[in-house]
């Protein structure tokens, strides 16, 4: 699963979790499949059902077929807005699972593609990354 495998690579200052809420704005509380958070947010005295935006280092989205306008268009435009600086969607093409990669353009404040990965997702940031993509997509649930 893509949260065990963020979970283990992530840095000591990060965690990663499941669908945990995302306060964006009033009415505005979605639930991401996976979050990579800070350690701090993570570890806090109170515990939390919800975390804020400067909490959250990536956002994770599985695209199922009941979530495609969500996942594509309407979740990644307030993400955006609210500043998450690291955007992936997964999505099922032809029995394979794709990984479209993003990171938020500091001058434009949309997301820009940084890579469509396939087989292996191998990156750098915001932490080096390596995921078998055909192991995670048996798991997948999309």
């Amino acid at each position: 699963m893509v949260e065990n495998e963020l979970d283990k690579q992530a840095r000591d200052a990060l965690r990663a979790v499941q669908r945990m809420a995302v306060v964006l704005g009033a009415r505005q509380v979605p639930e991401p499949d996976v979050l990579v958070v800070t350690a701090e947010a993570f570890e806090r005295d109170e515990p939390s059902t919800y975390y804020v935006p400067e909490d959250v280092v990536l956002v994770v989205e599985a695209v199922s077929p009941e979530s495609v306008d969500r996942d594509r268009d309407t979740k990644p435009r307030k993400y955006a807005a609210a500043g998450i600086r690291h955007f992936w969607r997964l999505e099922n093409e032809g029995g394979e699972t794709a990984a479209y990669v993003y990171e938020l353009g500091s001058a434009t404040g949309v997301y820009a593609l940084t890579g469509i990965y396939r087989g292996v997702l191998k990156v750098t940031v915001p932490f080096d990354i390596e995921i078998d993509l055909a192991t995670v997509g048996r798991r997948a649930r999309y």
